[in-house]
Parts: C-alpha cells; structure tokens; sequence
C-alpha cells in the first residue's frame, strides 16, 4: 500500500513523526507540493494525505490507483468532491481536533486589545518604567471584558468553547448561526438574530463555515449595525469579511479593532488592505498550530488510514 503526503510540513514541521502512518504501509512525506508536481508525486498512490494542495477534478482523473484521500484539516473545499465519488475516491477529514486551540487564540487576539501586553511590555524594556515618577503607568487605555458582551456568530464545537471562557470571565454571551437553540447549548447563553448581535456585542466572534450564504458575512451594512467600539474576531475563514470594508471601518473608526488569524487569500498579497490598517492584529492562520492539536490531528489522521485499510472507514465526506 503506498501512501503518499503532498504537503507535511505544516502538520509535521519536526516536532512529531509519522511512525503510525509508516505502519501501514510505504509512505513517502513531502513538505510541499506545487500544482504541477501533484500529478507525478501521486501517481502510483492508493491513499494520499493532503492538508492544503488541492485535488481537483482534473487532477483525479489522472491518477487512477487512488483511492482513498485523507485531508489533514477539517476543512475539505481542496477536494473535488463530485470528481472523487466518480472515481470511487473515499474522502475523509479530521473534525474537532482544534477547538481549544482555537477558542484560546480568540482570547489571545481579545485580550491583546484589552491589555496590550507586548506593548507595555516594550514600554518597560525601553526605560518607559525606569523613568516614571510613578509606581504604575499606562501607554494605552485598559478594557475589562467583565460585564462585556460577546457575539457568536456559529455555535459548532469551538463557538461553544468559546461562550465558556467567555462565561467565565463574566462577559454576556449571545449567538446566532445553525446551532441547536436549546438552553443547554451553553448555559446562560441567549439566541437572537444576526442584526441584534451586531447592535448589541462589544465583540463578534466569527466560528461558521464559509458558503455561499456567508461569504463576505461582515461588510461596510453590517458594520454601519455595529458598535464602533466592538473589536472583530475571526478565526474561521477569511472569506467572511469585506476584507476592504473591513479595512476602511478599522482606519475611519467604525471598529475598535479586528484580531485576524486567516484571510481570503493565503498568504497574502503585499496589496491587502488589512495589512496597513489602524488596530489590527494579524495571525498567519496559527490557531489549529499548537503541538497538541496538531498531535490530535496526526493521531486521527492515522486512524483513518488504518479505519479505511480494515475497510470500516470513519470520518467519510460526502
């Protein structure tokens, strides 16, 4: 059974091996793989692995062994998912490995804005400390989240860990999106629409799946509902903002501040209006990156492969 990963690195920079996978049969790792090397690095693969290469349909078509694709991520918009079932190519993902991850990255971003840590930080190591006539000082304003209240937009898994840190630094948390409306979603939690959130939330948290119906969710409409002192989170998918509108509302002061961890394009053009705007924080997409969540992943990457070879596959899409 050979078994080829297009794109390890990012899962596996050095820090965790591939020992389960080598288990299961002839494994060839490869950090990255262009477009055009797809092809003839996969050619003679029963399974391949994949976090961020994409396996189009036309890309299927020429690799007639395959069958069976393992995405390293939980996201699956890479695949070809119609070509896949056409070609009998079983697809799998690798769900809820991140959520605590990714729900501390959310408060990593907030509580940036709240207390600007590294820039006091700076103050001190630059003299600022030694030099005051006082015992304490300030080189920004200071925010307390208690009492605050943070706006869901999605209550999947990592929405739900959020409202629980959230509750427990004693902010309001309501939600909106798909997820069951029942009082035990998250206790305390209230349900209310997308246009009561915006008006309401001293932050928007963004934790649903980028389709049709949500690309560009956050534009210069929904923003003119928000308070201009909310701060923006996203670590979902960047394609939920009017990354522009986004931009322009940050620099005329429509918005506090917006902590960013992926944007529509990845990496991104030197051109991106976020880049240069006023109170922003930008992540390079690191919320799922911690060791432990990407040991989780491994884990359950693995597992799949052993789930499909014992022919119980597990974790199938589509």
């Amino acid at each position: 059974m050979r078994i080829v990963v297009l794109d390890g690195y990012t899962l596996n920079p050095g820090d965790l091996d591939w020992e389960g996978l080598h288990a299961l049969g002839e494994v060839i790792v490869y950090e990255r793989t262009t477009a055009s090397q797809i092809v003839d690095r996969a050619a003679d693969a029963d399974i391949v692995l994949t976090n961020k290469t994409p396996l189009s349909a036309a890309t299927l078509q020429q690799l007639p062994k395959l069958r069976y694709i393992g995405v390293l991520a939980t996201g699956y918009n890479i695949i070809d998912l119609q070509a896949a079932k056409e070609h009998n190519i079983l697809v799998t993902n690798v769900p809820a490995y991140g959520t605590q991850s990714v729900a501390q990255l959310v408060f990593a971003l907030l509580l940036e804005f709240c207390n600007r840590v590294q820039q006091h930080s700076d103050s001190v190591v630059n003299g600022g400390w030694s030099s005051s006539i006082d015992f304490c000082y300030t080189v920004s304003p200071l925010t307390e989240l208690s009492g605050k209240t943070i706006g869901l937009i999605g209550l999947g898994q990592i929405g739900k860990q959020v409202a629980l840190i959230a509750k427990a630094l004693g902010m309001n948390v309501v939600a909106t999106g798909s997820g069951r409306r029942t009082p035990e979603a998250v206790e305390g939690l209230t349900w209310v629409s997308l246009g009561e959130l915006l008006q309401q939330s001293d932050v928007i948290s963004l934790h649903c799946p980028l389709t049709p119906e949500t690309k560009e969710l956050i534009d210069a409409d929904r923003i003119a509902l928000m308070k201009p002192t909310a701060f923006l989170i996203n670590t979902a998918r960047g394609g939920l903002l009017n990354e522009a509108d986004v931009a322009q509302a940050l620099n005329h002061g429509r918005l506090a501040g917006a902590g960013l961890d992926v944007l529509t394009v990845e990496p991104p053009t030197p051109d991106n209006p976020l880049l240069h705007a006023r109170n922003v924080l930008i992540t390079p997409h690191i919320a799922w990156a911690t060791k432990e969540a990407r040991a989780r992943l491994m884990t359950t990457a693995v597992s799949n492969v052993r789930a499909f070879l014992e022919g119980q596959p597990q974790n199938l899409i589509g």
